[in-house]
Formats: structure tokens, C-alpha cells, sequence
């Protein structure tokens, strides 16, 4: 896909709005001065911009204005304000939104007429170009939308489709909000660590090299994740007294029901 000829509206570089610039500057895909951006925050845009290359606009309609793709990457409590103020000034830009649950339908709705809307859904390791991003395309929306959506987001994760877009609720409740549970089993990790006699620094760093290298394991060997967990598992040993303890505590019911409760509230708040 290429992007060089095409201008990117970037409205909100708060921490995802500035990963996806960074990315893309980055990968080279669109020249810097080929992005405009805006920001509630006159001050940051014009730092931005100065520090990046890029173009600051004086408002979101002014930003958007004469753009190929529109990246809309502000929280939903101000998201339709925003799309108000853009509604007459966006032209036929592909527009993407990254807020967590606002439909493609809703976006459709307040920009009225046939808008081309994509959404997605990236998590916040995208700051760090290490994101799982889901995206679907809306009603409107041509598979070569969809494709540069995926451009723009793959320089900053790992990017799927999903076709059908009342599963962006579950991508919401996993991936989306993931990041917060392997956060949670990091620091159970580490204190367990500290319990048995490490220090905190030391069980820290074992506590997250054995998830990063387990899930790059995983990645790599394209096995099944029961597999790999039978080969540390031998009889008698450590890893299965160990396993036994998690099974006993509900470990898979307590990490199924936490997705499932995510996705709940993730499809409440699309509703309200």
C-alpha cells in the first residue's frame, strides 16, 4: 500500500495519536509534512509540529481539510463534538477512528451522507510499536480503505480483520483491555518472587523476561500453547505442583470471566 502521496489528518496526539504519527514518520510511509494534526491543547500541537516536521492546524475542521485519511484519536466523551466540528469540512477522506467503543454506524450517523469510516481497536504497547490492533471497515468503507487503515496501524502493531463488527466488543474486552490483566500477573509474579526470598528488582525482571520470551516462544514455534506448557511440565516436578495451584484457584475461569466482563462494559459504553 502506498501512502507517500497521500495527507493524514491527525485530530488528538495524546499517547496513541502520537504513536500512530511516530510510526508513520518513522516507517517513512508518509512524509511528515504531509501530516497535519490538531490538538484541544494549541501549545502541544505547535510543539509537535516543530519537533516532528509535521503541519499544526487551528482547529479540527481547518485539519482535516483537503486530507486522504482522517485519524480521530481523542476519547469518546468528546468524540461527537468532534465529529461535528469536521462534519462539513471533511471532503471524501477515509476516516479511522481509535476510540473504544463508538460503532463505525454511529460515525456514520453524525457525519451524515456515506462516509468511509474504519475503526479500530489498538492497546497501549502500540506506544511502544508492540500493539495488537483489530479493524473493521464500515458500511461505507471499500476494502482498499480497510487496506490503508492497516497500513497506518501496522507500523505500530500487529493488525487483524474482523469482518463482522459486533466482535469489536471482544477484541475491547482482550486485547484492548489486556494489557491491565498482564500487568496484574506481573506484579502477582514479582511479589510472589519477593515472598520466596527474591529481591523485588530481581523478581521483577525475571517476572517479565519469562512472559515476554514465553509469548515470542509461542509466536516462533507456532505451537499450541498446551504443548509448550507440557514440555516444562515434567512428572513430579516443580511446573506441575505449581499448575495445580493455579487450577485449584480458578486461574482460566477468573481470566475467561474478566474478558467476558469486558466485553459487557465495552458493548455499554458503544450503547451509551
Amino acid at each position: 500500500m502506498v501512502l507517500r502521496d497521500k495527507t493524514v489528518a491527525i485530530i488528538g496526539v495524546g499517547n496513541m495519536g502520537l504513536a500512530l504519527m511516530r510510526g508513520i514518520i518513522d516507517s517513512g510511509a508518509v512524509p511528515p509534512e504531509r501530516i497535519v494534526i490538531h490538538n484541544k491543547r494549541k501549545e502541544r500541537t505547535e510543539a509537535l509540529a516543530q519537533e516532528y516536521g509535521v503541519r499544526a492546524a487551528e482547529s479540527n475542521a481547518a485539519c482535516v481539510q483537503g486530507a486522504d485519511i482522517v485519524l480521530i484519536a481523542v476519547k469518546p466523551q468528546i468524540f461527537t463534538k468532534v465529529l461535528g466540528e469536521i462534519r462539513g469540512a471533511l471532503g471524501d477522506a477515509v476516516v479511522l477512528s481509535v476510540a473504544a467503543g463508538i460503532t463505525c454506524a454511529r460515525i456514520e450517523a453524525e457525519l451524515g451522507g456515506v462516509p468511509r469510516v474504519v475503526r479500530a481497536m489498538p492497546n497501549t504497547p502500540a506506544t511502544i510499536k508492540e500493539g495488537a490492533t483489530a479493524v473493521c471497515g464500515g458500511a461505507h468503507a471499500t476494502e482498499l480503505d480497510v487496506e490503508m487503515a492497516q497500513a497506518i496501524l501496522q507500523e505500530i502493531s500487529e493488525v487483524v480483520v474482523v469482518v463482522d463488527e459486533i466482535h469489536m466488543d471482544a477484541v475491547t474486552g482482550l486485547s484492548g483491555s489486556g494489557p491491565a490483566y498482564i500487568m496484574l500477573i506481573i506484579e502477582a509474579f514479582a511479589d510472589a518472587g519477593v515472598k520466596v526470598g527474591l529481591s523485588r528488582e530481581i523478581a521483577q525482571a525475571l517476572a517479565v523476561q519469562t512472559i515476554r520470551g514465553s509469548a515470542r516462544l509461542l509466536q516462533v514455534t507456532n505451537e499450541h500453547p498446551g504443548r509448550l506448557k507440557d514440555q516444562v511440565t515434567s512428572p513430579g516436578g516443580t511446573a506441575i505442583a505449581g499448575l495445580h495451584t493455579l487450577e485449584e484457584g480458578g486461574l482460566r475461569t477468573t481470566i475467561i470471566n474478566a474478558v467476558e466482563a469486558a466485553t459487557r462494559r465495552a458493548k455499554e459504553l458503544g450503547e451509551s
